[in-house]
């Protein structure tokens, strides 16, 4: 994936309960989550001040929804930029627990 030019890469830091996303190898910000018995809850999207405005957002939340939609995951999006993703996206509705 690339952003500008930029190698950007996405992560599934699972020890750390985090997807990570990077620009060319540097963190630039992180979506967490915490598990529940049969759902996982977002609950804080990060970028980095350094790289914001870059859109980055978009593709670290995307990708950890596709991740936890093909591992069969409900999702709760205590975060409000997960929540506002899923409300420009919404076929992402079904996700939603």
């Amino acid at each position: 994936m690339s952003n500008d030019t930029h190698d950007v890469n996405i992560t599934h830091h699972e020890g750390q309960k985090r997807f990570v996303i990077t620009v060319d190898n540097e963190p630039a910000g992180f979506a967490s989550y915490v598990d529940g018995t049969d759902y996982r809850n977002f609950n804080h999207t990060v970028i980095k001040p350094e790289f914001r405005g870059r859109g980055l957002s978009t593709p670290l939340i995307k990708h950890a929804l596709d991740d936890a939609r093909a591992n069969g995951i409900r999702v709760h999006d205590s975060c409000w930029a997960v929540a506002a993703f899923i409300k420009k996206n919404p076929d992402y509705e079904d996700l939603k627990k």
